[in-house]
């Protein structure tokens, strides 16, 4: 063999001599294999959501962008018109925001209602959802078919109805109840009451949202393994056991993403609540953020503050649904 012969593998993965006699090993195969595929498995489900990312991207941070800006102007009507220049505040609607006990007021109106929305519609959603998995074809899919009735349901046309059955002379739930002797019911006013109003307004998101949820988690129950299951009842595990231990971690993406569908629905309603309180309740005891938004920007042609209010809103759904996202992914690691 010359020197000007290059180096080749022998038998059995062995390097021959280079042309100087000493050999030239090469990185293995196998690991450059393993690096390319853990590159490719890292990446490749980000490509996939190019299109999607360009979309929304289009769709929201252009309005977004804008939202912010105009927060940051004594923007009214006058400078809509062009009577007026526009004036550059800065953070001074935030600050007056902040600054007014009104605000905190719906504020924490929002948040105790969304929350309660939130809560039993995930209650009444899932418990239906295993109801579902126990009932016969024909009976589960009279309960689908109901229910996604409720959810193809336009909101104003929901609201309209629920406040027409409520209503206090003609509305069928007070004749009912006045009817079987609880003649208090008879003209009472379910929007005239604060609590009472949002009892009313929540029952009616409750009503149109559980059917996302009820399909949802159904469709992640019946994904489950019935290895998993029957294993864990031969090993004498109790029903409430197999759905605490087995059932849930495996339905966790679902219900966070559930969860998080109804915390964003919820907190930022409007028309339930402009429909069935006529605008925000009896000197708007009934205000929510998006409403009070609406009242600043349109009502009160004060377009700078209630953008503001809008640019609060979303900063509380971020901080909520990453909060969420973070304690559901410590949970998954302590489990």
């Amino acid at each position: 063999m010359t020197a000007t012969h290059a180096a080749l593998p022998g038998a059995g993965g062995a390097t021959l001599p280079a042309p100087g006699g000493a050999p030239r090993p090469h990185p293995p195969l196998g690991r450059r294999g393993r690096r390319g595929t853990t590159w490719a498995r890292r990446w490749e489900p980000r490509f996939y959501l190019i299109p999607a990312v360009v979309v929304l991207g289009g769709l929201l941070a252009y309005p977004l962008y804008q939202l912010v800006v105009v927060s940051l102007y004594d923007y009214r009507q006058a400078n809509v018109s062009g009577s007026a220049p526009l004036r550059f505040i800065g953070l001074q609607n935030y600050a007056r925001l902040l600054g007014d006990d009104a605000f905190w007021t719906v504020l924490g109106n929002t948040v105790v209602f969304a929350g309660a929305c939130v809560v039993a519609t995930l209650a009444v959603g899932g418990a239906l959802a295993l109801l579902a998995t126990r009932l016969r074809p024909w009976s589960r899919t009279t309960l689908f078919l109901a229910s996604l009735g409720a959810w193809a349901t336009p909101a104003m046309t929901g609201s309209a109805v629920w406040l027409f059955l409520f209503d206090p002379t003609l509305g069928f739930v007070n004749q009912t109840l006045t009817a079987v002797g609880l003649e208090g019911f008879a003209g009472h006013s379910w929007t005239y009451d604060k609590w009472s109003a949002f009892a009313l307004v929540g029952a009616e998101i409750v009503w149109c949202s559980f059917p996302f949820v009820m399909v949802t988690v159904y469709a992640g129950i019946i994904g489950v393994p019935t290895e998993i299951q029957e294993a864990a009842r031969l090993d004498g595990a109790s029903t409430w056991r197999i759905a605490v231990s087995i059932v849930a971690p495996i339905l966790r993406p679902v219900l966070a993403i559930v969860t998080i569908q109804s915390i964003i629905w919820d907190f930022k309603v409007f028309t339930q609540i402009y429909v069935m309180t006529g605008g925000g309740g009896i000197a708007g005891q009934n205000l929510v953020l998006n409403v009070y938004s609406y009242q600043q920007a349109f009502a009160a042609s004060q377009y700078g503050l209630g953008s503001a209010v809008g640019v609060i809103t979303t900063l509380l759904l971020m901080v909520v649904t990453l909060a969420y996202l973070r304690a559901l992914r410590r949970q998954g690691e302590e489990l």
